[in-house]
């Protein structure tokens, strides 16, 4: 596989693992290979973000900014980084590599049989979503997103996102995490999943690290309620070898994420109706989302933190696995800490996520 591989399809024999593909996207081609049943997308890979930077000479400048910020204060990132975050958005893309992602997007029409296709773009940084990661949680993902065009905008706008606020502020152990970071990009080009009900999953209980146990929260619709901490999920407990559901927290969701065809993009819509006071997975999904739970540690051998989807005709979908990284490294008689809640210290990835999001919110106020 060359360096300069612009495409690579999560379904190619040489795309598990590989690091073209960024941490995220190369977990995801490996889950494919696995046969999980994981949407079908493609990577704008690593090699493409430094064809680009190289072409439009913002390489340079993108080493001055990595250089410069352990130093920056957070009120000083906008200013320093604003002449290179317009021309990532703006230089001329090569005409190759812009051939290559129209082509590669009119093929994914092709295999899922839908004219401008929804597709999720993802950032999938080097470093993110590996054992030890730095920067998971920290990147964009933009949703419903439909055309070649649109597709390129957002892929301009992942790259950028690599030099935003939550990113160049981001500490690990009260260290910038910048200087040991990502310095290429991929981003990943996959197919929407119209979810009925979403959530996340992990193969531990993540309040106190029990192996025995599969715990995940869900919510009607789209997974960024949960993701972004706006909704609170239904939770369910599950014991693994007897797959009993030891617990279950239903709660009333008024509200959900789905792509709203009034605004033309994913939006957070009342809900009416059962739906509201019905829990949005029945007994028979949770064990069949605990079974693929149990599924994916064993062919990962450690414990794994697992976002999934289930359409509106039933279907579960894989759509992120990576490794849990708080209990894992752990002995697993540990004790929780006073004031160092695990659950906290999990959820906290999300937290750049959230920080964009309610940064977003401002700039559109």
């Amino acid at each position: 596989m060359s360096d300069q591989t612009f495409i690579l399809w999560l379904d190619d024999a040489s795309a598990p693992g590989n690091a073209l593909l960024g941490g995220k996207f190369a977990s995801l081609a490996q889950s494919t290979a696995e046969g999980l049943a994981v949407p079908p997308g493609f990577g704008v890979t690593t090699a493409a973000y430094r064809h680009f930077m190289e072409a439009t000479d913002l390489a340079s400048e993108a080493a001055r900014i990595r250089e410069r910020a352990p130093h920056m204060a957070l009120n000083e990132i906008k200013g320093e980084t604003a002449k290179l975050v317009e021309g990532i958005n703006s230089a001329p893309l090569p005409e190759a590599l812009d051939a290559q992602i129209r082509a590669s997007y009119a093929d994914l029409e092709k295999r899922t049989g839908v004219s401008e296709t929804p597709v999720a773009v993802r950032s999938s940084g080097e470093s993110e979503d590996l054992d030890g990661t730095s920067f998971a949680g920290q990147y964009d993902t933009y949703l419903w997103i439909c055309g070649a065009d649109a597709v390129i905008r957002h892929i301009r706008a992942c790259w950028a996102g690599m030099f935003g606020d939550a990113v160049l502020s981001y500490r690990v152990d009260g260290e910038t995490a910048v200087a040991a970071g990502d310095f290429g990009m991929c981003v990943g080009i996959q197919q929407m999943v119209e979810a009925r009900a979403a959530g996340v999953m992990f193969t531990l209980n993540p309040l106190n690290g029990d192996r025995s146990k599969v715990v995940m929260e869900a919510c009607w619709g789209l997974g960024e309620g949960v993701v972004k901490g706006d909704i609170t999920p239904a939770q369910f407990t599950v014991d693994k070898v007897t797959l009993e559901i030891l617990d279950r927290k239903t709660v009333e969701q008024t509200e959900m994420y789905c792509f709203d065809p009034a605004a033309g993009e994913v939006a957070l819509v009342p809900m009416k109706g059962e739906r509201c006071q019905t829990p949005c997975l029945n007994d028979e999904q949770v064990l069949e989302l605990t079974r693929l739970a149990k599924q994916i540690e064993r062919q990962r051998g450690a414990p794994q933190d697992i976002e999934w989807a289930v359409s509106e005709q039933g279907e579960v979908r894989v759509l992120q696995v990576r490794p849990e990284t708080v209990w894992s490294r752990r002995e697993t008689k540990s004790l929780v800490e006073e004031g160092q809640s695990p659950i906290n210290r999990v959820l906290s990835r999300f937290a750049g996520v959230r920080v964009a999001a309610k940064a977003a919110q401002g700039e559109q106020q």
